[in-house]
């Protein structure tokens, strides 16, 4: 059985093609393969919006090996929108490190406790949750996905991996407003049939993803969307991440601007980097005191 569409596609295609007149054998294949690779993943033994938030959170552009162990101390420490708001931004960027990007803690913070304020339950509504800081489509779509097991268009990137795969196989450049039909089109929308509603479609599609990943050059390379992502040690955005750290060695006493370029210059290097200067971690700490990480009081930072 064979799901493929062979039309070559173009990076610079103006309109999208309609999606293949009968796209029930790919549906098929992909449910087929969903159960033969299924994974039995910690958050997919719940359908408590707040900790699939969680999850989905975690699992943007980090392993999924990495988030098993992180989101169930996550869940320990805050186990509701209504803990986690009540929480200090330090004790959430300390809880996050290790995760990568800590601006998404920040923004996990910010909309608990918008959630919070509203009665802590998460809307099940695509905008009430778009409407929430730091989430983004995608994350709104596994949160009705996998909590309130609703028709959604989760587009990430194993399921962009399967759609690539499977019904554009010799295509390079394939924009993503192709493939969102093809999402809107092959999710159910009635969620009666456990074998066949959008958790299991959506589990089938992450799963034959996966291994697509690891069997097969990538497919999601062969998107228009495809970006490499940027080396992270030497990075300005490691460098961040590093002075994060010092501030959270530092929590309530504060540091101060040479300490810090100390602390941070002696792990640069070490890591066979150049020491940086009173100014470079001056203007850091600006940039992070402008993103809600850090203030400061009477010569001190404080996170």
């Amino acid at each position: 059985m064979s799901a493929a569409r062979k039309r070559p596609v173009t990076p610079d295609a103006t309109a999208p093609a309609p999606p293949p007149a009968d796209l029930a054998p790919f549906r098929a294949l992909v449910l087929e393969r969903g159960r033969e690779l299924y994974r039995d993943l910690p958050w997919r033994r719940t359908r408590d919006p707040y900790a699939i938030w969680i999850s989905e959170v975690m699992l943007q552009q980090t392993q999924t090996t990495r988030v098993d162990g992180r989101w169930q101390r996550w869940l320990e420490r805050f186990p509701t929108a209504d803990a986690l708001a009540a929480a200090s931004p330090a004790d959430v960027l300390d809880e996050w490190q290790g995760l990568g990007y800590n601006r998404r803690a920040l923004a996990l913070h910010r909309a608990a406790q918008a959630v919070s304020e509203a009665g802590g339950g998460l809307p099940s509504d695509a905008r009430a949750l778009q409407a929430l800081p730091g989430v983004g489509p995608a994350t709104a779509a596994g949160i009705r996905a996998f909590a309130f097991n609703l028709h959604s268009v989760y587009l990430e990137t194993n399921v962009r991996a399967v759609l690539l795969h499977e019904l554009y196989p010799e295509a390079d450049g394939v924009p993503d407003r192709e493939l969102v039909p093809l999402v809107e089109a092959t999710c159910p929308t009635d969620a009666s049939d456990p074998a066949d509603d959008p958790r299991t479609w959506y589990y089938a599609l992450l799963d034959y993803g996966a291994y697509l990943k690891r069997t097969v050059p990538n497919p999601s390379r062969r998107s228009s969307s495809h970006a490499r992502q940027s080396r992270f040690e030497g990075s300005h955005r490691q460098k961040r991440a590093e002075l994060v750290r010092v501030l959270l060695a530092h929590r309530g006493e504060g540091v101060d601007v040479l300490s810090a370029c100390a602390e941070l210059s002696a792990e640069e290097q070490a890591a066979g980097r150049r020491p940086l200067s009173a100014a470079d971690v001056q203007a850091l700490l600006a940039e992070l005191a402008a993103e809600g990480f850090c203030r400061p009081m009477n010569g001190l930072w404080y996170v």
